[in-house]
């Protein structure tokens, strides 16, 4: 599956595509909330993407309140991210998750299933998807942190089979 030709909006209202967003690098996708008690792997998302950046990849932050922890404007979710947590990824406008309103991109990411073989809805804030150029998945549910070795080990395995971006 290739995720390039999904439709999204930044947080600051541009229309792109997903592939437009992130070209040919490895993200991790992750619904956040500003007033989630996950709130502070935003820390461990923001290593990761300067740690990794160089290397080609990308995390992607989904703001959500489907589980009514977000702020209410892009303007209040980007200044928590950027002053509470150093926040410097790319991250798109709030975004159901699940339901009939769910994204585009969250309708094919909740497809794939975790390590435990659970596909379906996002079960919580910071539910996270490592999605490769060429469409392959690996899910991480909310409370495996960003830094975890499950996470890091296969960032880096799909890393090492990705072409690097300059």
């Amino acid at each position: 599956m290739r995720f390039d030709d999904i439709p999204v909006r930044t947080l600051h209202g541009e229309e792109t595509t997903f592939g437009g967003l992130v070209g040919d690098r490895l993200t991790l996708v992750v619904n956040v909330a500003s007033r989630c008690g996950l709130a502070p792997q935003y820390e461990q998302l923001e290593a990761l993407h300067r740690t990794y950046g160089p290397r080609g990849f990308t995390v992607v932050g989904v703001p959500s309140n489907q589980f009514l922890q977000e702020l209410g404007s892009a303007d209040a979710i980007e200044e928590y991210c950027s002053t509470t947590w150093g926040t410097t990824f790319p991250m798109l406008e709030k975004t159901p998750v699940n339901g009939r309103h769910a994204h585009a991109l969250y309708r094919e990411l909740t497809r794939f299933p975790d390590d435990d073989g659970k596909a379906g809805r996002i079960t919580w804030n910071f539910e996270k998807f490592l999605v490769s150029p060429d469409g392959r998945v690996r899910r991480f549910r909310p409370r495996v942190r960003p830094d975890a070795p499950e996470v890091v080990g296969a960032l880096e395995a799909m890393l090492d089979r990705t072409p690097t971006v300059s």
